[in-house]
């Protein structure tokens, strides 16, 4: 392949010359759609009030308290190296420059790390939506971002600490720079393959399972390039390296020794299939359940515009990821989030089609006073996908299993006035957040689930859930009484007696769902505290 000479008067010297026609075009259309998601994503941020996944909170958010403020909890998986510091360590940043700002109360400290991430997930929507138009046009770029921001999965779980959101985020950036995603590599300019390898090797820095999507365009690249050699070694083998060793020496700083986290990761979650601790699915999970949940009402428009773009290189990679990840007996919805944001590139692809006497450009080819009686097809599929997926955004981010998040937010304000002491949790393993919402460092107990060595062995957390009196009534025998418990209303009905023998009394009762999930129903969370406060 031709390299392309370096031209001093190109202002954009990642676009190719087609790409660089485009935004003098609309030389401000780039910013306008970054201004536009970052406000959508700000507010979807804010509206963001319920739980979802511990590792949003134990995983990153835990860490990061830890690295700032010199206290936090950190799970068995940083005892064993098998996380990386990298990602906690954006939020510790941003921690302490709150901090420094004195803007560490207890409202911000729940808001904040989601509005962080709020500027990084319209950073990938922006990436959508580039990525699109140099695909398939301007129509369908519309309408892909369109989709990426009407998806119901994407309102509630893109903006969420988790380090799967900030993989989804690089996947977006990095398949936009790789030549092999185009439909023309020799249209892309020989440092963008360079740029696309630095982010992925950063996705799998972040995230070492996503080395199974950059594993595909890796394949994919090195056989439609010309320069293999080059690709391998000049290029792959030095930013893979390169990556990887500022990975390693932050790490080596914040664990105080030489750690090798990717390489313990995958020896866990794949050589002992330690992931199957916490649950295992079917192998069709993904097609049946999962990932067909995630695209919702978004599914047969995905489905059309895979079939009408015939663009395979796209559509294999979803194939592809889903694939690999449903050889795993572990599975869970955020695993496959990376391919969620492509699979909506084909809704705006067949939504595009849809243009009066158009194509998937989004040009009319009829006359434009002419005005039809009944809605036309694009008005009701557009009415069909906001109908459908507005409430189901709003209720899972607004209603559905808040009373974890709400009781923290109580207790953290509680603390500040010095109205707590010790709390102690009585219900199932990182149900609540911890530390990075209270912001005190006062003394908490929650029940252990970390997996046993031998199998077979119930840990705190299930032998609670198992009999909570009997648990409970042990477990007194050697605490150091606390000022408050919190525990689920599934559980208070049996341990009522118990706790008023304490001298525990109820002082708060949150909401928290109206069906259950993977328990009996735990409808409210509720705190109970000795009867001096």
């Amino acid at each position: 392949m031709k390299r392309r000479k370096n031209d001093s008067s190109n202002k954009h010297p990642n676009l190719s010359k087609e790409e660089e026609k485009q935004e003098n075009k609309s030389p401000d259309s780039s910013k306008k759609v970054l201004a536009i998601c970052l406000g959508f994503r700000m507010l979807n941020a804010l509206l963001i009030q319920t739980y979802f996944n511990p590792d949003e909170h134990w995983q990153a958010l835990e860490v990061a308290h830890r690295i700032a403020f010199g206290y936090g909890h950190l799970t068995w998986e940083w005892k064993k190296g098998i996380r990386s510091y990298l990602h906690p360590m954006l939020f510790a940043l941003f921690y302490k420059f709150i901090a420094f700002l004195g803007l560490d109360t207890p409202w911000f400290m729940m808001r904040a790390p989601r509005l962080l991430q709020s500027v990084f997930s319209a950073v990938g929507d922006l990436y959508l939506y580039k990525l699109s138009r140099v695909l398939f046009g301007d129509g369908v770029a519309k309408w892909a971002l369109f989709s990426q921001l009407a998806n119901w999965f994407n309102f509630f779980c893109f903006n969420r600490t988790l380090s799967n959101s900030l993989e989804t985020v690089l996947t977006l950036v990095g398949l936009y720079y790789w030549p092999c995603m185009r439909s023309s590599s020799n249209k892309v300019p020989s440092d963008s393959r360079k740029w696309g390898l630095a982010v992925a090797a950063l996705a799998c820095a972040i995230r070492p399972t996503s080395a199974i999507t950059w594993v595909y365009v890796g394949l994919l690249e090195l056989y439609l390039t010309h320069a293999r050699l080059r690709f391998l070694f000049m290029e792959l083998i030095p930013i893979g390296t390169l990556v990887l060793g500022f990975m390693c020496l932050v790490d080596c700083l914040l664990y105080g020794s030489w750690v090798l986290a990717p390489l313990n990761f995958l020896k866990f979650n794949f050589l002992s299939s330690g992931g199957d601790y916490y649950g295992t699915h079917k192998w069709h999970w993904y097609f049946t359940q999962g990932f067909t949940v995630m695209l919702f009402s978004f599914l047969p428009f995905c489905l059309a515009g895979i079939v009408k773009s015939k663009y395979w290189k796209l559509s294999g990679l979803i194939a592809w990821v889903l694939g690999l990840y449903s050889i795993l007996g572990h599975k869970e919805f955020r695993f496959v989030l990376p391919v969620l944001p492509i699979s909506l590139i084909f809704s705006g692809y067949s939504l595009a089609a849809l243009e009066e006497h158009g194509a998937p450009n989004g040009e009319r080819k009829g006359p434009s006073h002419i005005h039809k009686k009944w809605p036309s097809k694009k008005q009701l599929a557009i009415c069909f996908l906001l109908a459908t997926n507005i409430p189901m955004a709003l209720y899972m981010s607004l209603v559905h299993q808040r009373g974890t998040e709400d009781v923290m937010n109580y207790l953290s304000k509680e603390a500040a006035r010095e109205k707590v002491k010790s709390i102690l949790f009585l219900m199932p393993c990182h149900a609540t957040p911890y530390y990075s919402t209270l912001h005190r460092n006062l003394p908490m107990r929650f029940l252990d689930c970390s997996p046993s060595e031998e199998k077979g062995i119930p840990d705190e957390s299930d032998r609670f859930m198992m009999d909570p009196v009997g648990f409970a009534m042990d477990f007194a025998k050697t605490w150091s009484c606390p000022s408050h418990i919190v525990l689920f209303d599934s559980e208070e009905k049996k341990l009522r007696n118990f706790l008023v023998s304490h001298s525990f009394r109820e002082v708060r009762r949150f909401f928290h769902a109206h069906f259950k999930v993977d328990r009996d129903l735990q409808a409210s969370v509720v705190v109970y505290a000795t009867s001096g406060l």
